[in-house]
């Protein structure tokens, strides 16, 4: 799916959020990347196979 030179991080590789934004939609909370994955800004993502990564922020640092 990417044509980029170089390609973007497929979509089953641990840096794949860094693939472009090909369709982004921050009043919706998603975009498309490149390599067909769909992120969501509450760090989910749905993988082109249709697989699920939960969110995943990071935990608050507590005092």
């Amino acid at each position: 799916m990417c044509l980029h030179t170089p390609a973007c991080p497929a979509a089953g590789s641990t840096d794949a959020e860094r693939a472009r934004v090909v369709a982004g939609h921050p009043e919706q909370g998603w975009s498309l990347l490149c390599n067909g994955v769909v992120i969501f800004e509450d760090t989910g993502e749905l993988l082109p196979d249709g697989r699920v990564i939960f969110p995943h922020r990071p935990l608050a640092a507590t005092a």
